[in-house]
């Protein structure tokens, strides 16, 4: 029988959000990570937080932003998690509210099945400020776990999710085990389960009570 965990990346599978890293070298980390922190506390739409904070980083070469991306911190924990899980029958995989440059070198790394995020749109390989994707909207992580209980066949009551903030809302509401890890209250709010330190090995625990 075929399980499902679907994890967040920025802050629960890598420790800190990609977009303020990248935002480091121009100096604009403050003001990235502003706009972040009240995304994710719900008090500003995901999908115009995005556009905005994107728009800052106009400029910055493809290279660096891949060479960023290759070196970011994984959360403690975030291998023995997600091998955990394989070995306990889940189909790993990772929703992103964020960016390819980073998902798919850290996925790579940890095994994950397969992960969802968007584009950072280049014109002769530099960032032309603009973003493109299926999890640029509030709600896209809760249409994409559908489809994917779907096409796995998967219902909700062998679906175990993870984040920590307010754009994981929509995906908290199709999975009986909803876990908030290190988040911020409204997803709390939502979960059956908060893990409040930097240690996904206790995701593994809660499975295990299951």
């Amino acid at each position: 029988m075929t399980k499902l965990a679907v994890f967040d990346f920025d802050s629960t599978l890598m420790d800190g959000e990609t977009i303020d890293f990248l935002a480091e070298p121009l100096g604009l980390e403050k003001s990235v990570a502003e706009i972040t922190e009240r995304a994710m506390a719900g008090e500003l739409d995901f999908f115009k937080s995005l556009i905005a904070r994107v728009a800052l980083i106009e400029g910055l070469e493809e290279e660096r932003v891949n060479g960023i991306c290759s070196e970011l911190p994984m959360m403690p924990g975030a291998f023995e998690v997600v091998s955990g899980l394989k070995e306990r029958g889940y189909t790993v995989i990772c929703f992103s509210g964020g960016f390819r440059n980073a998902t798919k070198p850290a996925c790579e790394k940890l095994g994950i099945d397969a992960d969802f995020s968007n584009f950072l749109h280049t014109e002769r390989g530099i960032l032309t400020g603009q973003v493109g994707g299926e999890m640029m909207h509030s709600d896209a992580k809760g249409d994409m776990i559908t489809r994917m209980q779907n096409l796995l066949g998967v219902n909700r009551e062998d679906t175990l999710v993870v984040g920590d903030g307010a754009n994981d809302l929509s995906m908290f509401a199709h999975a009986d085990t909803r876990v908030a890890f290190c988040a911020k209250p409204i997803l709390k709010e939502a979960a059956t389960h908060c893990v409040d330190e930097k240690d996904l090995t206790q995701i593994l625990k809660i499975v295990d009570s299951l």
